[in-house]
């Protein structure tokens, strides 16, 4: 066998799975964790903006019962918040939740009237409501909660975890990513990079509406046989550059070519909803041609089915400070509408075909929201660090719990506190990796996903 062979021998995931688990220079291929592992795959449900967890999951009379009066100053001591005046105008008055929460399930857990759907689903999913992070706008605040890091250049969770263990796909890249709602995320594409990973990490987005993914489709004129001689071609020359500069990412560029290749025909196969029965597209509440969250809900699933690693959904716009199109009175509403069904579906539809088991759901966003109400045209909250609910399900993650609590008031994460490094690291032990094991050099020194932090949260390790 020549060299190039031996090459694309790796390329093509054809390694022994006795390869390093962290080698930069792997493949795709899978290869084997640090333990067994419980899950499989993940699917982050990311709600961009920061939603409300005193609107959706965290009731608390007291703070209702205090509505208009002034936050007590000990709350206030030693903080820091976005946006300072519109915090502290009027002395910083409490807000009180207007919805409507009942206890659902076997767990009791408390759900407000805005997400009927996930109610239903209380006894699948475990809802941790004290979770924490370190910043508050928006933009580093994302990056943090999917790098582990408010600074440009790190590897996103998805990233970190194809080349930890691979993925099962041959044909879909490791790491997919779509979108829905008014507008991207904040920050953009640095969200789901890889940072100084080899780039075939990264995330890839899909899009709702024609080509999957811009400049995929041969142009005019150029056919299958032809274009395979042109990457073969390529192959050569790029092989040739690899052995005389001994430069890792000519080995990723040659894989993503072929990947591409082989996506002219896997991902328009899977945007295809015409094998998807009418109960299931009424399940989600989804149309199969017209782009919405619930419909990316369920492509979710069929990725997941197709071996792809880690799939992200970012839903936008849930920023709640009470301006123009961020009125906790019209506009949260809308955004619990346009999810609520889908992600309760995707959890029941996940079930149904026997992939919940082996798939974790994370539903949450960058931060949370302040129980004090902001000086705007309506009613709004600001974003807040140190008390926000995200909800897990699936991946031998035990449902029908609520883990940690907050004070009286929605304030402070008083019990089992969950950081976002804390987070990480349960994640990846799910999914078989120590999170302190899996590290890479970088400029003279090991990374990893956690940094120098991260405990595992023990109400989710199954």
């Amino acid at each position: 066998m020549g060299l190039g062979s031996l090459a694309l021998a790796s390329l093509m995931g054809q390694r022994s799975q006795a390869a390093n688990p962290a080698s930069p220079t792997d493949s795709m291929a899978v290869r084997p964790g640090h333990h067994p592992a419980r899950a499989k795959s993940v699917i982050f449900l990311f709600m961009a903006g920061g939603p409300s967890q005193l609107e959706m999951f965290d009731w608390k009379p007291e703070l209702a019962r205090l509505h208009g009066k002034p936050i007590p100053d000990s709350f206030l001591q030693g903080k820091r918040f976005a946006f300072m005046d519109s915090s502290f105008k009027n002395r910083s008055t409490l807000l009180g939740p207007k919805r409507v929460f009942r206890q659902h399930g076997r767990s009791g857990a408390w759900v407000s009237d805005l997400l009927p759907h996930t109610a239903q689903i209380v006894d699948d999913i475990t809802i941790v409501k004290s979770c924490q992070t370190n910043l508050f706008n928006h933009a580093p605040a994302k990056l943090f909660m999917n790098t582990g890091s408010g600074q440009f250049g790190r590897p996103s969770m998805g990233s970190w975890l194809n080349y930890g263990i691979g993925s099962e796909s041959q044909d879909l890249p490791g790491f997919v990513v779509l979108q829905s709602g008014p507008r991207g995320p904040r920050g953009g594409a640095v969200n789901w990079g890889s940072g100084f990973l080899p780039t075939s990490f990264q995330g890839v987005p899909l899009r709702g509406q024609g080509d999957p993914i811009l400049n995929l489709s041969n142009p005019a004129g150029i056919d299958a046989p032809r274009q395979r001689r042109a990457l073969d071609t390529l192959r050569d020359l790029n092989l040739q550059r690899q052995v005389a500069t001994g430069d890792p990412e000519i080995l990723t560029r040659i894989a993503s070519y072929e990947m591409a290749y082989r996506m002219q025909t896997s991902a328009p196969d899977l945007m295809d909803l015409s094998s998807e029965s009418e109960s299931t597209l009424k399940l989600y509440g989804c149309d199969r041609q017209e782009p919405s969250f619930a419909r990316n809900c369920l492509l979710a699933r069929r990725l997941v089915e197709r071996g792809v690693r880690f799939v992200q959904l970012y839903h936008t716009n849930w920023d709640s400070h009470g301006g123009p199109g961020e009125t906790l009175e019209d506009d949260f509403p809308k955004r619990c509408r346009e999810t609520d069904q889908g992600c309760a579906a995707l959890v029941r539809d996940l079930q149904a075909h026997g992939l919940l088991d082996s798939t974790i759901v994370v539903w949450g966003g960058e931060f949370g929201r302040t129980p004090m109400g902001e000086s705007r045209d309506k009613t709004g909250r600001n974003h807040h660090i140190d008390a926000f609910t995200m909800w897990f399900a699936g991946g031998g993650i035990p449902g029908g719990q609520v883990i940690g609590e907050t004070d009286e008031l929605g304030f402070n994460s008083v019990s089992d506190r969950a950081h976002v490094h804390d987070i990480h690291a349960t994640l990846l032990h799910q999914l078989g990796l120590d999170h302190e094991r899996l590290t890479f050099r970088f400029q003279g020194r090991d990374y990893r996903l956690t940094d120098i932090h991260g405990e595992l949260i023990k109400g989710l390790v199954g």
